[in-house]
């Protein structure tokens, strides 16, 4: 029987240093989980029905079991890499079939989608004009296409007018200084994405008065309605009421009519206080082509997609995935796990909601092992190994000077 206990000490001591060495070997391996042995004894009754004689028989492998400990986050370059810090695994497509991952070393592909070096494809929710993740999650593929111009309508002007500027009383010309109080210059788009050089003016004409002029590539255009701005003695605009002043259609070359609105009143509304004329806010809605800049991932897994005309899109929204039982899933190879009847079904989210983790883009999760702990089980392995070799010589000889006996 020593025989037989013996081997099995070697098979699980073999088990131990094969477990040791892979823990090893994966040391640099983004996304690596350690393994460890559970060992258990064989017991195989008593001996003549006296359990204190009772003996067992050996040690068995009782399971493999993964550890889904956090390894260390690095920063790397490339946005991206990905890293979940906490709880979760990168949902991935393997031409159809679903695999799950801690492993977050992505690239583009030349048809867009977002792969690692396997070629499995990120999942990604689709989002909703609210930017809320919905559906079913698909494979991520970045839109490189260029982003179509947007001729400019709207304008939010917000500036302080001196409430103590003198009154204008020269004719407005803007080629001379004297006949307005203030300008400010705004570039206009047209539907084609070509800018056009604006100039507000504005002309103090009453106490609390002003007169606006605006000007696109030298030429005035004309107001639909009155363009003077009345100030209650608050320094609030009082009049127009909607503090808008729209301007009739003006001709483009080769574009569409541009028809402009100017809003005084929006989040940085126009007022008139003390004596400092200042610019606190011209934002226009235009803008022309953009190419596609970069990609940015913020921690909840939204990706935006930034153009070099400052828009950004919304590509998508990565999907996470967590387990009931992460220690039920199984090895797939290429840093993948996938589901079993033990890990339970795939409970899927974004990042930071329930038991998910939040996204790190231009980052990677370092393998969790120790690596001057596994140098120490193989150490304990070898030992153990020499320890059940030795029984086997011992049982040998025994052996021997029994057969010997005369």
């Amino acid at each position: 029987m020593a025989f037989e206990t013996a081997i099995s000490g070697l098979n699980a001591a073999t088990t131990q240093l094969d477990i040791a060495s892979n823990n090893i070997a994966n040391v640099n391996t983004n996304g690596f989980k350690q393994s460890r042995a559970e060992f258990s004894d064989i017991f195989t009754g008593s001996n003549l029905g006296v359990s204190s004689l009772a003996v067992s028989r050996g040690v068995r492998t009782a399971a493999i079991n993964q550890q889904f400990d956090q390894g260390n986050i690095k920063s790397t370059n490339n946005n991206f890499d990905l890293a979940i810090s906490g709880g979760g695994f990168f949902m991935l497509d393997d031409d159809g079939g679903r695999v799950y991952s801690r492993a977050g070393a992505f690239g583009v592909d030349r048809s867009g989608f977002v792969t690692n070096s396997a070629g499995q494809k990120l999942m990604a929710f689709s989002v909703d004009a609210a930017g809320q993740a919905a559906g079913t999650p698909t494979p991520l593929q970045i839109d490189t296409s260029d982003v179509a111009p947007q001729a400019s309508s709207r304008v939010d002007v917000g500036v302080n007018l001196r409430a103590t500027a003198p009154i204008i009383t020269l004719p407005f010309d803007p080629t001379v200084a004297g006949s307005y109080t203030n300008s400010s210059s705004i570039t206009f788009y047209d539907s084609l994405g070509k800018s056009h050089d604006g100039v507000l003016y504005f002309v103090k004409t009453a106490a609390n008065v002003y007169e606006t002029h605006l000007l696109m590539d030298g030429a005035e255009l004309t107001p639909s309605a009155g363009a003077t701005i009345t100030f209650g003695t608050d320094g609030k605009i009082a009049t127009p009421a909607t503090g808008q002043v729209a301007y009739d259609a003006a001709p483009v070359p080769g574009a569409t009519d541009m028809s402009l609105t100017l809003n005084y009143s929006g989040g940085t509304p126009t007022t008139q206080y003390g004596d400092t004329y200042s610019v606190n806010a011209l934002d226009q809605d235009g803008y022309t082509t953009g190419r596609l800049a970069s990609i940015n991932i913020d921690d909840t897994g939204r990706v935006f997609a930034r153009y070099t005309n400052g828009q950004s899109r919304l590509q998508g929204q990565l999907a996470l995935v967590n387990f009931s039982n992460v220690q039920g899933l199984r090895q797939a190879g290429n840093n993948g796990w996938i589901e079993t009847f033990s890990s339970g079904i795939p409970l899927v989210g974004v990042g930071g909601s329930a038991r998910l983790g939040t996204v790190q883009a231009g980052a990677l999760e370092d393998s969790n092992v120790n690596l001057t702990e596994e140098l120490v089980k193989l150490i304990m392995a070898q030992r153990n190994f020499q320890a059940n070799a030795q029984v086997i010589q011992t049982e040998d000889r025994v052996t021997q000077t029994l057969m010997n006996m005369r």
